[in-house]
């Protein structure tokens, strides 16, 4: 009888594998886009400006910005960085960058105002990055909305302006390659973005006829009249995860889907070191509930499903031995479509059988994610607690 339900839980996940890989976007394929030609748009370089919010980032704000300040970029071109509350000398840092550079001039940094309810704090800085636009009078066609601990190659902005116009795109989003040298980071990063792009196939982000939405928070170049006739910043001003909710707004506004486009990054990449596996377990914990609405019943259907994709196979396998074929066959479709991602992070293919304890420390920290919610901690990040109070 229990061989009868192992074999049949084998067969389901088969089919689930066989959907995934046939029927799901062709998530698995991690390509950066190919560069376009550099040619000077018929009306001129539209002006741009980087909005960079920051609270406590001394360590990597200082190569952010000077990455952003080194832009082989012919348009008109500022830097805002919007300093929240730091502690550490991150305005400094920021300053100090800019002066290495001999180009003061092309920095600006605010000083933040106090949160106010009901806003998450990255976009409440970003907001007022974007008020500063207004009040400098500075020019910007587009908003390079950028974390403080990214690096851009020089061609980055040139390239995002570029695709923008050719492929008249209102958002152009990457996700930057998170760095990947520490053991932790080699055995649980390319899993974040594998299981990101599962959750959001970029060619369905890509297809306008497709309602899928989804950006990434650390490079976001959005065109400035598509983000206010989308209701501005503030429309998303209680998001946790603002960047999807963002690209959501963008492109569903008005009639029909308007064109977004996510792709991974060839060269620009995060700074942040994840050293522990505290740190990447914290990282998934902030949002992870928040992507599922805070609901019980998506909770447990994700543990259940995570449990069947990604468990089951393994664990069937070794025990039914040959018996269990599907279960083998899943497996190994598994370690095929996460190939790729390990892949583009320069890992060997031999990580990939290991996916499915990958997998349980994502269901061990998306559990832990809704724990801190109901303990009234949830989305907590730098020394705040964001997400809504339960009940309310």
């Amino acid at each position: 009888m229990m061989t009868t339900i192992l074999f049949a839980v084998s067969c389901f996940s088969l089919l689930i594998w066989l959907v995934l890989l046939f029927a799901r976007g062709g998530f698995w394929r991690a390509r950066p886009a190919a560069p376009l030609p550099v040619v000077e748009p018929a009306a001129g370089w539209p002006a741009a400006c980087a909005v960079v919010p920051a609270r406590n980032e001394a360590d990597a704000i200082g190569e952010a910005v000077a990455s952003l300040l080194q832009q082989d970029y012919r348009g008109e071109f500022h830097v805002i960085v919007i300093d929240d509350h730091s502690t550490d000398g991150t305005a400094e840092a920021a300053r100090a960058a800019a002066l290495a550079l001999q180009c003061p001039e092309k920095l600006t940094v605010v000083s933040a105002k106090p949160l106010p309810a009901g806003w998450s704090g990255k976009v409440w800085a970003q907001s007022q990055g974007i008020e500063a636009v207004r009040t400098l009078g500075l020019n910007a066609d587009y908003l390079l909305l950028t974390d403080a601990d990214i690096g851009h190659p020089p061609e980055a902005l040139a390239q995002l302006v570029v695709r923008a116009q050719a492929e008249r795109r209102d958002l152009v989003s990457l996700m930057v390659r998170l760095r990947c040298d520490s053991f932790w980071e080699k055995a649980l990063i390319p899993a974040f973005v594998f299981f990101f792009a599962k959750l959001y196939p970029f060619s369905w982000v890509n297809n306008p006829r497709n309602k899928t939405a989804a950006a990434a928070g650390g490079c976001m170049l959005v065109r400035r009249t598509a983000l206010e006739e989308a209701g501005g910043i503030e429309s998303i001003r209680a998001e946790l995860i603002d960047d999807c909710s963002l690209a959501a707004r963008i492109k569903h506004r008005g009639v029909g889907h308007h064109p977004i486009r996510l792709d991974v990054a060839a060269k620009s990449v995060s700074l942040r070191p994840y050293d522990s596996w505290k740190d990447i377990w914290n990282m998934i914990a902030r949002t992870a509930f928040t992507q599922l609405h805070y609901s019980a019943w998506q909770l447990a259907g994700t543990i259940l499903g995570m449990t069947v994709i990604y468990l089951a196979p393994p664990v069937i396998a070794l025990v039914l031995g040959p018996l269990g074929w599907p279960a083998w066959m899943a497996w190994a479709l598994m370690c095929c479509a996460y190939a790729p991602m390990l892949a583009y992070y320069r890992r060997s293919p031999l990580w990939a059988p290991f996916l499915p304890l990958v997998a349980l420390f994502y269901v061990g920290a998306t559990f832990a994610s809704a724990w801190r919610f109901w303990r009234g901690k949830g989305g907590q990040w730098k020394s705040r607690v964001q997400a809504p109070v339960q009940g309310r």
